[in-house]
C-alpha cells in the first residue's frame, strides 16, 4: 500500500533522473562535437605541417577545443583573432556537416581567447568601478559580440552599475552606466 507522500517522492526522484539523463545526453553530444572538431583540426594541422596539442572540454552548454604547444600557432590566430574566428567558423561547419546540428563550439589557439577573456573581464570590472565612483557613463571601443558579452558579464558582477550595447556593427560598443 502506497500513500501520497511515497508517490510524491517517487515523482521527484523520477524528475531528477530525467534531468540527469538529459544532462548526460547533452554532455555526450558536446563531447561528440569536440571529438569531430578535434579530428578536423588535427587533419588541418597535418596539412599545414604545424605542431600542436588538441584539448577537448565542455564548458556550460558548449564544446571547447584548444590547440596549444606549437610555435607556428600564432599564424592561426591572425591579426586581432581574425584567422581564429574564420577557423572557428570552418570547424563549426565541419561539425554541422557531420551531426546535422548547428554547433556553438568555441575554439582557442595558443591561449589567445583565454587571454582576451581575462583582459576584457579586467576592463569591464575596472570600467564599472570607475563609473560607480564618478557617476559618469563610459563608452568602450567597438567590440565583437563575443567581446561585448565578456564585458557585460564583468560589469554585471559589480553592484550599482549596468551596461548596454549601442551602435551598429561593426561599431557596436558597450556603454557602462551608474544605476
Amino acid at each position: 500500500m502506497t500513500n501520497e507522500s511515497d508517490i510524491a517522492v517517487e515523482e521527484e526522484v523520477t524528475d531528477v533522473a530525467v534531468e540527469t539523463n538529459e544532462d548526460v545526453e547533452s554532455d555526450d553530444l558536446l563531447v561528440e562535437e569536440g571529438e569531430i572538431a578535434g579530428d578536423y583540426l588535427e587533419q588541418l594541422l597535418d596539412i599545414l605541417d604545424f605542431d600542436g596539442d588538441i584539448d577537448l572540454d565542455v564548458e556550460g552548454d558548449r564544446a571547447v577545443v584548444s590547440i596549444d604547444g606549437g610555435s607556428d600557432l600564432e599564424k592561426l590566430v591572425g591579426r586581432k583573432g581574425e584567422v581564429l574566428d574564420a577557423l572557428q567558423e570552418l570547424t563549426r561547419l565541419a561539425v554541422q556537416q557531420s551531426t546535422g546540428e548547428r554547433s556553438r563550439l568555441m575554439l582557442d589557439v595558443a591561449g589567445w581567447r583565454a587571454g582576451l577573456r581575462n583582459e576584457l573581464t579586467e576592463l569591464g570590472t575596472e570600467t564599472a568601478r570607475r563609473v560607480l565612483e564618478t557617476g559618469e557613463r563610459e563608452s568602450l571601443r567597438p567590440m565583437t559580440p563575443f567581446e561585448r558579452k565578456i564585458v557585460h558579464d564583468a560589469v554585471a558582477a559589480v553592484d550599482g552599475v549596468s551596461s548596454e550595447s549601442e551602435g551598429v556593427e561593426p561599431q557596436r560598443r558597450v556603454v557602462v552606466l551608474k544605476d
